[in-house]
């Protein structure tokens, strides 16, 4: 399940309204080298489609291997892959990005959030996929603040919500990743910490996967609160909805065995 958080800052940030010291650790904007690779870039950013966006991107990047340019067209792809759901064209173009520009804080974040939601147990390079995770998480919590483009018209506010949504799909790929290695109290830290970041809206995902680990160490009231607010936000993915009442019917089941239990000891 490729989770829809809003990142609302994805490539431009403003340094206008930010303190001078702090301009520093911000990248400069991108530069073209002619006014044709400036129009060429535009064209190929107006394509419309993950796949059109791709195909663009590589012709861009056939005709000017040296471009500054070129990872933002495969950024622009990459999220447009997000937003048609496709796992698997998410990992492709993101790794693109990253062998251009190993620091894009996105791009590590959406890499390890695929690489996350797809593992299972069954995988044969399970350990080498939960290692690419955990070091894809912790760059991108590392570059998150040098990655940044400076660009003008945005807000400080903006800003700190760009980090909080980062922090939260980092925090979440690493939760569940160790929620399916077996970490089960790891995966409750991280699983608390990205919805300690993301207070207003909260994730049913997240919140389900905090259940599976916390039912895992037996903390079976914990465990039901968190799929109760699971199945709060899920109405909009059938799918997670189905996964949680599950959850949530087995911990019913368990809080019945273990009141006949307590009625029966005290009898």
């Amino acid at each position: 399940m490729i989770k829809r958080l809003i990142l609302t800052m994805l490539v431009a940030l403003a340094c206008r309204a930010l303190p001078a010291q702090s301009r520093s650790a911000f990248r400069p904007v991108p530069q073209a080298k002619t006014q044709q690779e400036v129009n060429d870039y535009n064209a190929a950013y107006a394509s419309a489609g993950g796949v059109a966006l791709e195909a663009a991107a590589n012709d861009f990047a056939a005709k000017y291997p040296e471009s500054e340019l070129r990872p933002y067209l495969y950024s622009r792809a990459m999220h447009q892959y997000q937003n048609e759901n496709n796992p698997g064209k998410i990992l492709a173009t993101g790794e693109k990005v990253l062998a251009l520009d190993p620091d894009n804080s996105v791009a590590l974040a959406l890499t390890a959030t695929v690489l996350a939601d797809g593992l299972a147990e069954q995988d044969l390079d399970r350990d080498q996929k939960a290692a690419i995770i955990k070091r894809n998480c912790s760059r991108a919590l590392d570059t998150l603040e040098s990655s940044m483009v400076l660009a003008p018209g945005v807000t400080p506010e903006e800003i700190t919500a760009y980090k909080a949504s980062l922090g939260i799909m980092v925090h979440s790929a690493m939760g569940i990743m160790e929620l399916k290695t077996g970490n089960d109290s790891g995966a409750e830290k991280d699983l608390k910490a990205a919805l300690k970041l993301n207070r207003i809206a909260g994730d049913a995902t997240v919140y389900y996967h905090l259940a599976l680990a916390q039912d895992h160490q037996k903390k079976y009231s914990e465990a039901m609160g968190s799929v109760e607010q699971a199945l709060q936000l899920a109405s909009s993915n059938p799918e997670l909805q189905k996964l949680a009442e599950a959850e949530h019917e087995r911990l019913q089941k368990l809080a019945g065995r273990r009141s006949s239990l307590g009625q029966t000891s005290s009898q």
